[in-house]
């Protein structure tokens, strides 16, 4: 409990710090009138879902009380940062039942990639819908509501974004974890690693086509641990120098940090070729892995058990999936007390772990610059 003390003041400290390095009390909050999300399955708001099959229970159960398009039992962090900049949760694009998207929307696909790859979804579980794609849809889109906008009748004024507020808007990106995947799976250091490069370019230039639209602020994420995900936990026979202090797999977490090198060093050189934007470099990686490695004593239980699921005896049925073992069918649903957990299903995290982080990453304490997430619009 001490050490959990410790850590509090310490955090708080460095916040205090990191409002007076930026001059933070002289800053006004920004007044964002909506939110653009483009990424994977940590950020898909139900696109995903609309675009492939229905998500099925118990997804949803905590919050929603069914499902809505996400893998978590709840909310996921960029529902929780929507609440805080007192928002509505963000609709998907490709969702056209009772969308609104007045405030924003959500490109964000399950299984997406910055760099389109030579795989599918049936095979691998990868999204058609790469970065680029979503950059694609996000331009049509921006050019559509414009078009309907300014033609339709003001009571159809209240679905869609303000022409305005296009250059307003914060634009999130929390996608890569799946091109790391991707790297994991051809069991080779050296081509991953060569891929790396162009795996930022291709989100730089992500940033810079909305940029050239009219886009200022953005807020990027790092991607996170991958080696600490139950699921590769679960699914690897392990030996224990394979492992690190916090029960994670060195090797795949390796590939996450260089990653995240390459991402950040690539962010600080977008401030000077985008002069009038002000970009926020998230350290999802840090956040994740300090939850993690104090999972007990932030009230939940091992970090490497999942909610969601059956994983005994090397039998694995996936979250939500039925499957017959030796003439009984077996149900993969979810543990009693989903907040007790930091996994939901061994790949995604629950509500509980999500908003952990969430609270977290929009105080600036894992941001460079260590700006909250209220006053990314201003550039240091």
């Amino acid at each position: 409990m001490e050490n959990v003390k410790v850590f509090s003041i310490i955090i708080a400290v460095f916040s205090v710090l990191s409002v007076e390095s930026v001059g933070l009390k002289d800053l006004k909050t920004c007044n964002f009138g909506a939110v653009y999300n483009f990424g994977d399955s940590n950020s898909d708001t139900g696109g995903g879902s609309a675009a492939f099959w229905p998500a099925g229970k118990p997804c949803g159960e905590t919050f929603f009380g069914r499902p809505v398009g996400r893998g978590c039992d709840g909310r996921l962090i960029i529902d929780f940062i929507a609440e805080h900049l007192g928002l509505p949760h963000l609709s998907p694009y490709l969702d056209s039942i009772g969308t609104s998207f007045r405030y924003g929307a959500n490109f964000a696909i399950g299984g997406s990639t910055i760099r389109p790859q030579n795989e599918s979804m049936s095979l691998n579980g990868v999204s058609p819908f790469s970065l680029d794609i979503q950059i694609v849809q996000f331009d049509q889109f921006k050019d559509r509501t414009g078009h309907f906008y300014n033609r339709s009748y003001p009571r159809h004024h209240r679905n869609l974004p303000r022409p305005e507020d296009f250059s307003k808007a914060l634009y999130i990106f929390d996608i890569g974890q799946n091109d790391i995947a991707a790297g994991l799976r051809k069991k080779n250091d050296s081509p991953f690693h060569a891929s790396v490069p162009d795996i930022v370019d291709q989100l730089a230039k992500a940033v810079q086509n909305l940029y050239e639209h009219g886009a200022r602020t953005f807020w990027v994420h790092n991607t996170g641990p991958i080696g600490c995900l139950p699921v590769s936990l679960h699914y690897h026979d392990i030996k224990p120098e394979e492992l690190d202090e916090q029960g994670c797999l060195k090797a795949q977490n390796a590939y996450s940090m260089e990653f995240n090198r390459q991402l950040k060093a690539r962010v600080i050189k977008l401030r000077e070729e985008l002069p009038h934007a002000a970009l926020t470099y998230v350290d999802i990686y840090a956040a994740k892995y300090e939850l993690i490695g104090n999972a007990k004593k932030q009230g939940f239980v091992e970090a490497a058990n999942i909610c969601c699921g059956f994983h005994e005896d090397e039998i694995q049925v996936y979250c939500g999936h039925k499957q017959n073992i030796n003439g009984t069918e077996i149900y993969a649903g979810s543990c009693e007390n989903p907040s007790d957990f930091i996994s939901w299903d061994g790949v995604h995290y629950t509500e509980a772990a999500n908003r952990w982080v969430a609270h977290r990453i929009i105080n600036g304490s894992f941001s460079d610059p260590p700006l909250p997430i209220k006053h990314a619009c201003h550039i240091p």
